[in-house]
């Protein structure tokens, strides 16, 4: 079942990690396990200089969390959620000696924003959004705590993450957040085209300069996503939460105040 929501295949020294879980990839214990083991394969796999994450889905990158690993679930299933995705997704980039390219087709949402900004670089078509909606659901998104004001600055990251609003790619172009908008008949064409520049480079080189950059830009960031996935499972399995998540499942508005 995994190597069909997950795909991996080589061509031309380019690792090709594909989601593939109609309709909008979102992110249950199974997807983000094959996508861990695809880039620990990548890492392994000498025929591979670099590895692009990518959606075969059309116009969805990945629009978060299976709600179903939310909802009425004890603490220990969900804290092996986001083991997996905090953690090991974390590992597995920071291991992986060659650089990993985004390439973001449409939405990204909530931890499809983790995965994307999980790799070295980020590209986004013109019709790419991009959105942290835990908080309109009553859950935190936690890790992106962590990062998000190192990216962009503290005030614009608490704006974003604490109104849960969707802004596109121009916009997460100008906050820093991506690395370039390209024509969406055109994304493929320019990961391709960018992944051959990192892939004529010297392997020895790239390898070690990865290594001591991941080592530079750190800066204790690991602890922080351990402490990420208690800040989520805290506050996940609150009455508020389960309520958020209930409302959005039956598409109303939560009931706060009965909480």
């Amino acid at each position: 079942m995994a190597d069909q929501i997950v795909r991996y295949e080589v061509i031309d020294r380019i690792a090709r990690i594909t989601l593939d879980r109609p309709p909008v990839n979102a992110l249950n214990l199974e997807l983000i396990r094959a996508v861990v083991a695809a880039f620990e394969r990548a890492a392994d796999d000498r025929s591979a200089r670099v590895v692009l994450l990518s959606s075969a889905v059309a116009r969805r990158f990945s629009a978060g969390l299976d709600l179903d690993i939310l909802l009425g679930q004890p603490v220990e299933e969900i804290r092996k959620f986001l083991q997996e995705l905090y953690i090991n997704l974390y590992d597995a980039q920071y291991n992986l000696g060659k650089p990993s390219v985004a390439v973001v087709n449409g939405a990204a949402r909530g931890g499809g924003m983790t995965m994307a900004v999980s790799c070295d670089v980020l590209l986004a078509g013109e019709s790419a959004t991009f959105g942290y909606p835990e908080i309109d659901v009553g859950v935190l998104p936690a890790i992106h705590f962590a990062h998000l004001p190192r990216i962009i600055g503290r005030h614009r990251a608490f704006e974003l993450l604490f109104s849960g609003r969707v802004f596109d790619a121009n916009e997460a172009l100008a906050l820093g957040l991506i690395n370039r908008v390209v024509a969406d008949a055109d994304l493929d064409a320019a990961a391709l085209d960018m992944a051959a520049g990192f892939a004529a480079k010297s392997e020895t080189v790239l390898r070690m300069g990865r290594a001591a950059f991941m080592r530079q830009i750190d800066l204790d960031y690991r602890r922080s996503i351990a402490n990420a996935v208690e800040d989520f499972c805290n506050v996940a399995v609150t009455d508020e939460a389960q309520e958020g998540l209930r409302a959005f499942v039956e598409k109303r508005k939560p009931d706060w105040k009965a909480h």
